[in-house]
């Protein structure tokens, strides 16, 4: 029947297509703003439009559930690929030591840390997704979509022209300003110094709309913190000097204090809520794993790891026994991420990074190429099980054969480094010079980077304001991550997020200020109109990005072939 159809070449094919056409937008907004967007959703829509439409045209099979879920699971495996370090520790391993890795081996440490990662979820895939009672939210989120638009074909259709009409207006937004520099209203010159303005992006207002409120607010509180008191008494104390008659946004000269505290907040927060969110999380009496390791996991999980300490021996001259304490960190560091997102949806890669950078950083102190490529192991492979699990849970409800599932992860990954890193190298050529600057404030980069010099160079190196700053944001930190992981569910909702905190101190105000409005404005929609709110918000807002990244990732490639 058509709904066996499963690991068929036109789905495998569509999810492939449609990932190396997303990958870019995540590169370009994991260097603008830090987040990344799961492609799940986007390419179940396109991928069912495409083949039913196709199919009551042309009289072909019917584009069964199954198809879709080997598209969906391609797809966001290759977007995925974010999660392997090329907007985190890559660019910040170039900015300390001035090392850039040519196309073909970053390209090879790219696929093998999201290798490693999909072995590990296979493994874990009979305890967290089979015998566990674990939601997966966003596995959930994406099996609703996939029954709403099988069980009312008209919806999909519908779903999809929101997000094609969204993606073009930011497209046309985007190379508008590009090629006419469209204007950045400011208050006054003094709070445009301070990098307060609204930038005309949708693409912003897009992941404002996604984040959602409490998050949207607590990055405008963050904001006005940071560059509304902070900065304005940096200056006044002589703490950051700026040249007296600088015009524009002056955040290069800014970053490199405020970022010490945003930072530690972040850090603080998002390792303490982990760890009490793991020993907290429900269903303790499940098993890490299974009793016994199957032959295909077995046999997946030596060659993804002998791979990857190869590369790290081979590329970074790490020593062999520090590569190899990396794998069986990074599969526990892996495991925490897994269950953590199974209780919340939120993939905590960020924290399980700067985990293994405080462990790295202990084990071998003052060396920049273990604590950032080893710890770079973790976060990758952390980022590729969680994004597998999601699928498994989509995959288990409909019956689908896992192995098939690992398949089209594999094949993803091959296409999300390939795209991935072509893209990250087309936009930004010159890190030294590119990153941590308004137009890429890099947030992610900026704090493996600092992590890492704190941790290689001793805080000695830092004056003592910033070493009280620190503490402060640490503090800060601590508490806002207690709270956030033991406050009930009808009050976690009115608490700050402190990663949005934290990282409101390290990107430009003007881009808190517009993703606090678009969290705002999908807020008001949602109020009003809550049933087309539900139905069309995510997608509008999912399209607002895709579309404006993808029109600056193509007039970057434009301007590199031309």
């Amino acid at each position: 029947m058509a709904d066996d159809r499963e690991l068929t070449l036109r789905a495998l094919l569509t999810g492939l297509v449609l990932g190396a056409l997303l990958t870019p937008s995540n590169i370009y907004s994991g260097l603008k703003i830090g987040w990344s967007f799961n492609m799940s959703i986007i390419a179940l829509l396109v991928g069912f439009a495409i083949w039913q439409g196709l199919a009551a045209r042309l009289g072909g099979p019917r584009w069964s559930r199954l198809e879709s879920n080997i598209t969906q699971t391609s797809a966001s495996a290759a977007a995925s690929i974010i999660s392997s370090g090329l907007v985190a520790p890559i660019p910040a391993y170039t900015l300390i030591t001035g090392e850039s890795l040519p196309w073909g081996a970053l390209t090879a440490w790219v696929f093998s840390v999201s290798l490693l990662g999909v072995w590990v979820a296979w493994y874990l895939r009979s305890s967290l997704i089979v015998r566990s009672t674990l939601r997966f939210p966003e596995g959930m989120a994406t099996l609703a979509t996939l029954e709403q638009v099988y069980g009312h074909g008209r919806e999909a259709s519908k779903r999809l022209a929101v997000l094609a009409g969204a993606a073009s207006l930011a497209a046309a937004v985007k190379l508008a300003d590009l090629a006419w520099r469209l204007p950045r209203w400011a208050p006054s010159p003094s709070l445009e110094r301070l990098t307060f303005a609204f930038e005309p992006s949708l693409l912003l207002v897009g992941f404002g709309g996604i984040v959602g409120l409490r998050v949207g607010l607590s990055l405008l509180v963050g904001a006005l913190l940071a560059w509304g008191l902070i900065a304005p008494w940096l200056v006044a104390e002589g703490l950051v000097r700026l040249p007296p008659d600088a015009q524009g946004p002056q955040f290069a000269l800014l970053i490199e204090w405020l970022l010490w505290p945003g930072v530690a907040l972040m850090v603080c927060a998002t390792l303490v809520s982990l760890g009490v969110r793991t020993l907290r999380a429900p269903d303790r009496r499940t098993r890490t794993g299974p009793r016994r390791l199957n032959a295909r996991p077995l046999l997946g999980l030596l060659v993804a790891g002998g791979l990857v300490v190869s590369l790290q021996v081979g590329l970074f001259g790490i020593g062999l026994l520090m590569a190899l304490l990396s794998i069986p960190l990074s599969v526990l560091l892996a495991m925490v991420a897994a269950r953590v997102v199974g209780a919340t949806g939120i993939p905590p890669i960020g924290a399980i990074g700067q985990v293994s950078q405080l462990g790295f950083g202990v084990l071998a102190p003052g060396q920049v190429a273990i604590n950032l490529m080893s710890a770079n192991t973790a976060g990758g492979a952390a980022g590729q099980c969680t994004d597998l699990l999601n699928d498994f849970k989509v995959g288990h409800a409909l019956g689908a054969h896992p192995g098939r599932q690992v398949v089209a992860q594999c094949l993803g990954i091959v296409i999300g480094s390939l795209v991935g890193v072509v893209t990250y190298q087309a936009l930004i050529p010159d890190p030294q010079a590119m990153l941590i600057t308004p137009e890429w404030p890099a947030p992610a980069v900026a704090t493996w980077k600092a992590v890492a010099e704190a941790l290689t160079g001793g805080l000695a190196v830092l004056t003592t304001d910033v070493r009280l700053a620190m503490l402060a944001g640490a503090v800060a930190g601590l508490l806002l991550g207690l709270l956030d992981a033991l406050a009930p569910p009808p009050l976690e909702r009115w608490l700050p997020s402190a990663a949005a905190l934290g990282l409101a101190f390290i990107i430009p105000a003007s881009i808190s200020l517009t993703m606090a409005f678009g969290a705002l404005l999908a807020w008001l929609f949602m109020a009003r109109w809550r049933s087309l709110g539900e139905r069309f918000v995510i997608v509008a807002a999912a399209g607002l990005v895709a579309g404006e990244s993808m029109a600056g990732v193509g007039v970057s490639l434009w301007q590199l072939l031309s």
